[in-house]
């Protein structure tokens, strides 16, 4: 469904390291937003939601919200980390733009 690159799983455990509070993983979905429509978001998974689609991958456990779940087949997250900017990315092929900014995008 979705692939992580070892970069960006590197980068999970480190943030699930450091948390205070253990968690079960990290839920990966999209969210309303931004001028061309969707956005991506990443959070702790706290609670576990029986409808999310769970992979465990390269030593993480991450949750795919059911309602993403269509917008992300073939997905690969990857973790860049560059001198003026740092943060999760996604190659998704089934995104058919992105805004200027790189914030939203559609399919």
């Amino acid at each position: 469904m979705i692939t992580i690159t070892e970069a960006a799983a590197a980068r999970v455990q480190e943030i699930l390291a450091s948390r205070d509070t253990p968690c079960h993983g990290v839920r990966l979905g999209t969210s309303t937003k931004g001028c061309n429509g969707l956005s991506y978001t990443v959070e702790y998974v706290d609670q576990i939601n029986p409808t999310d689609e769970k992979i465990e991958d390269r030593g993480i456990t991450l949750f795919i919200d059911a309602l993403s779940v269509i917008y992300l087949i073939g997905s690969e997250m990857d973790y860049k980390d560059e001198k003026f900017q740092s943060g999760f990315t996604f190659s998704n092929p089934n995104e058919k733009g992105r805004c200027g900014c790189g914030e939203s995008f559609h399919v």
